[in-house]
């Protein structure tokens, strides 16, 4: 076990090194963490339904009702009744012909990249896009190509040198999830129809959060019908576990037939489809849940900038505080805590190789006043570790070079991997 020690060892010399906190009771907007009461300023239970009474009712009855788990994969016995409901109200909510569920959002990016880019075709992956979205290029073993972040110039050079016929698959995040930006939705649409290509958004971090309604950035563009996967999650605005790919009546089809994850994978459990439900209908009945939530991180921001720091990036829930270096954005996440706010530490392989960060993450269940006060003490924690707010000289995402050049990459899976081609086969090789 040495090499396991020594290897350890060089995280933690790093500030790279992490550990599981504990939190005691529900994700509420205060929570007690390690035994320690503080302001919850990093969890994606965005509208604060994770707890709310319907949402615990539903889950509760579920279980009574349907049992604690579906026993099988959804192409076996595990598609119960739930299951179809939720789908249905799903589809309804996207506005599409149909909506297929997935275990987690992790296995529904893993599955519905992976079978839609075929071996000899190739797929466009903004290079900022999830860990999860990586992956399901990984597992397609189609060629693919990283297009610098939110590059739309460079995307278009990448689609101009496709093959005559070669099968063309753009992906990205509707909003990023490390940075709080929100892709050109619109343009990569026009992009897709210029040249052929399916577009998948994963909008795990726009559902219930920007949009009319809170029906994601997709539908703020008003592109969410020209789009041929949008890929939503039941964990974080919905307050829940799962994920859900909303398409056509043959999109999904496609995806029960081909997607790996949802056929050898066991159905998502009826507790958490069922509060996933009752979710979604409260934020239908009461829209002004997501304004809330956008109302929140705009006093957050303005806030921070009242105190030096550099939110300009961020137009969504997720605000991103730069310091840099990744030992002392654990410092400040500290230091914030000491002050009554957790606000988590991210660090490569996260986010890129120096933009080490606080993620701050709103909830509609947070006060104005709280988010007004939790500013001043990260600004605070910051300067007691010898921080400026805003001194950090680095984007929060890295800036597309001049020129383009194609270059072929290899990029861990957590890892937003730099711009260029690299071989499908090749990363699973270099893995």
């Amino acid at each position: 076990m040495s090499e396991i020690e020594d290897r350890l060892d060089e995280l933690k010399e790093l500030g790279l090194y992490r550990r599981m906190r504990m939190v005691s009771g529900p994700q509420g907007p205060r929570v007690v963490l390690d035994g320690q009461p503080v302001l919850l300023l990093c969890s994606n239970n965005y509208l604060g339904l994770a707890d709310h009474p319907c949402v615990r009712e539903a889950a509760a009855d579920a279980a009574m009702r349907w049992g604690v788990g579906a026993g099988a994969s959804r192409l076996v016995s595990g598609t119960m009744t739930i299951h179809r409901r939720l789908e249905e109200r799903l589809a309804a909510f996207e506005g599409r012909e149909a909506c297929v569920l997935f275990g987690s959002g992790y296995l529904a990016n893993v599955g519905v990249v992976s079978a839609l880019a075929q071996p000899g075709g190739m797929v466009f992956s903004d290079a900022l896009n999830h860990a999860s979205i990586i992956d399901g290029c990984r597992l397609a073993r189609a060629e693919t190509f990283v297009y610098d972040h939110c590059d739309l110039d460079h995307l278009a050079w990448g689609l101009e040198r496709l093959e005559d016929g070669q099968g063309a698959v753009i992906v990205t995040d509707g909003v990023f999830s490390m940075d709080g930006d929100v892709a050109p939705l619109a343009e990569l649409v026009a992009l897709a129809h210029e040249f052929d290509a399916r577009l998948v958004v994963d909008e795990a971090h726009g559902t219930g959060a920007v949009g009319p309604g809170g029906r994601g950035a997709c539908a703020d563009a008003g592109i969410e019908g020209e789009v041929d996967v949008i890929v939503g999650t039941l964990g974080k605005s919905l307050g829940s576990y799962g994920a859900y790919a909303a398409c056509d009546d043959a999109m999904a089809a496609y995806l029960v037939n081909t997607a790996r994850p949802l056929i050898f994978s066991t159905a998502p459990p009826p507790p958490a489809v069922a509060g996933a439900l009752a979710a979604l209908e409260l934020l239908a009945a009461e829209p002004r849940r997501a304004e809330k939530l956008q109302a929140n991180a705009l006093a957050l921001r303005e806030a921070l900038a009242a105190d030096g720091w550099d939110v300009s990036g961020s137009a969504t829930q997720i605000v991103p505080l730069i310091v840099g270096d990744a030992a002392l954005a654990v410092r400040v996440c500290e230091a914030a805590l000491g002050r009554g706010v957790f606000a988590q530490a991210i660090r490569p392989p996260t986010v890129p190789a120096g933009t080490s960060r606080l993620r701050l993450a709103v909830m509609a269940s947070h006060t104005k006043a709280e988010l007004r006060a939790a500013a001043k003490a990260i600004g605070a924690a910051a300067r007691a570790c010898g921080f400026q707010p805003g001194a950090a000289d680095v984007p929060a995402a890295p800036a597309p070079p001049a020129a383009p050049e194609p270059r072929r990459s290899i990029a861990a899976p957590e890892a937003p991997a730099p711009a260029g081609v690299f071989d499908g086969e090749a990363f699973e090789r270099a893995a």
